[in-house]
């Protein structure tokens, strides 16, 4: 019985369920030739506690913590007693600044504190990877030609070519090799669903919080070189821990 040729979508899926390569798309949306993904990053067992960790500790970065309130010994104004302790038929009261009156203290209000957590790094390097590794397992991420770096800042031709794709309504990660002024940020920054970031800045929050992942070929050889090949004796990048912070309890 002669072998039945399976189809290059057939073997593409294949290939893509293993972790193995990323399809390719151009800018008239056609697909490319696929690029091979290193197993290292793409193909790692996904641990949903670490996530949930490091959304946790990402979430927690974020608050300013500058909210504050004064109390009553903190008001600026006068001590003295707001009118006499008999005679007016009122309760008696002592100055102006008790909490009980429009302008006085606040009890128990919110003072400036730290909320910062740490995660360490290989924690966070291991994060990243799950993220990706689940994100292309679920088919949400799309390689993207280097063609894309050159074409006419039109946010038109952004438009269309997620269209045809079929990701037009979703929201989207767009990893640039680099943050820089060029035609596809013009073309791209006009698009309320599409968020952009550098490859060094990729972090898993964005990764989860955002449906699709579009990463520029020149963009996917940053993240290899600086994520795996670098060595971390010199720190990541990625945007979980702050420079004074407390450790994660």
């Amino acid at each position: 019985m002669p072998k039945i040729k399976k189809t290059k979508k057939e073997v593409r899926k294949k290939n893509v369920k293993a972790g193995l390569t990323l399809p390719v798309y151009g800018v008239d949306g056609k697909e490319k030739t696929p690029v091979d993904l290193p197993k290292e990053i793409f193909s790692v067992e996904v641990n949903p506690r670490l996530l949930a960790q490091y959304v946790r500790v990402y979430l927690a970065n974020q608050r300013q913590g500058n909210a504050s309130t004064k109390t009553r010994g903190e008001i600026t104004g006068s001590t003295r007693k707001i009118y006499k302790q008999k005679g007016t038929g009122n309760a008696r009261h002592g100055d102006r600044n008790a909490p009980i009156f429009v302008g006085g203290g606040v009890v128990g209000g919110p003072k400036p504190r730290d909320f910062s957590l740490r995660l360490n790094r290989k924690q966070t390097k291991k994060a990243l990877f799950t993220a990706l590794s689940m994100k292309l397992k679920e088919r949400g991420i799309y390689g993207l030609s280097d063609d894309f770096l050159k074409i006419e800042a039109k946010t038109k031709i952004i438009a269309n070519f997620l269209k045809a794709i079929g990701v037009e309504k979703e929201k989207i990660l767009l990893v640039l090799p680099k943050k820089e002024k060029n035609n596809l940020i013009l073309s791209s920054r006009n698009l309320a669903n599409i968020k952009m970031v550098d490859a060094y800045s990729i972090n898993p929050y964005d990764i989860l919080r955002n449906k699709k992942v579009l990463i520029v070929k020149q963009g996917l050889q940053v993240l290899v070189k600086y994520f795996l090949t670098r060595s971390t004796s010199s720190g990541l990048r990625l945007r979980a821990n702050s420079s004074d912070s407390r450790r994660l309890s």
